[in-house]
């Protein structure tokens, strides 16, 4: 019998490794590696430094055939992070300024090729930025249908896809999730399990038929923004969260133009 339950937790797993690895096939080329440089400008009671220039990079999800594409906004924007700290310096009395801009972002596909883009929305509240190229790409870049989504409950396992960094090579990856959590109010999010994987903030869940359940983000509370942290941030302040694909659609569809400079439009995606 010990024999048997053995057996059939094996078959189990490798048939979930199998749906996986079906849906790593089917969505990594959507996606991306989006790089920023950020100007940064910091003052305290009026004496300030000179500002200076950080490099970082971070996942994006392509969600448009023209090249539209969403990344967790605490992943590319510091000044999130800011406002939190902000508040406390004043709180403290100390008067705290702190100006931040992205003087430049590209979006690397898994060629190597870089193309230059711009931040066209950013949601807060949500921690969703959205960038699109500046030039449309010559040919429909593989995407995300965010309309072919679903839903998932308490335990339910979920794929996550990402890219590594420089020093793995930018290698795309997978991860499977487990649901630990489905909150309802005030609006519905998940929130995965406690171990660590490659899942990273910006990175696409799916559910194991290949639909899309959500992209990661960073969910503050109590007046400050997130942090640059990893996905797995649990507290009274911050929490790792899979926002549903639904909510993700609602803000992209603010993103105006014709479906050649990178709107969301009713084609089909490129696998």
């Amino acid at each position: 019998m010990l024999t048997t339950l053995v057996m059939v937790g094996l078959a189990r797993a490798d048939d979930l490794a199998r749906q996986g690895k079906t849906v790593f096939d089917q969505h990594r080329q959507a996606i991306v590696t989006i790089q920023v440089v950020t100007k940064t400008r910091l003052s305290i009671g009026g004496r300030g430094d000179g500002g200076r220039e950080e490099r970082s990079e971070a996942i994006g999800t392509v969600i448009d055939p023209g090249g539209l594409t969403v990344v967790s906004l605490s992943a590319i924007d510091p000044s999130s992070l800011f406002s939190r700290l902000t508040a406390l310096m004043s709180e403290e009395g100390n008067t705290l300024k702190v100006e931040s801009e992205l003087a430049d972002v590209k979006i690397m596909l898994e060629d190597g090729t870089e193309l230059t883009a711009e931040v066209v929305l950013r949601d807060r509240d949500l921690d969703l930025g959205f960038i699109r190229p500046k030039t449309p790409p010559a040919q429909p870049m593989p995407y995300v249908d965010l309309e072919k989504s679903g839903s998932a409950d308490l335990l339910d396992p979920v794929v996550t896809l990402t890219r590594l960094g420089q020093a793995a090579g930018r290698a795309h990856a997978a991860s499977f999730e487990r649901i630990a959590a489905v909150v309802r109010r005030p609006r519905l999010f998940y929130v995965p399990d406690d171990t660590i994987t490659t899942t990273t903030l910006g990175s696409p869940a799916f559910l194991m038929d290949g639909r899309v359940l959500g992209i990661c983000v960073m969910r503050a509370t109590g007046g400050g923004g997130a942090s640059f942290a990893p996905l797995r941030i649990q507290g009274d302040d911050a929490a790792g969260i899979i926002l549903p694909a639904a909510d993700v659609l609602k803000v992209a569809r603010q993103v105006s133009g014709p479906p050649s400079s990178g709107s969301l439009s009713n084609e089909s995606p490129v696998q």
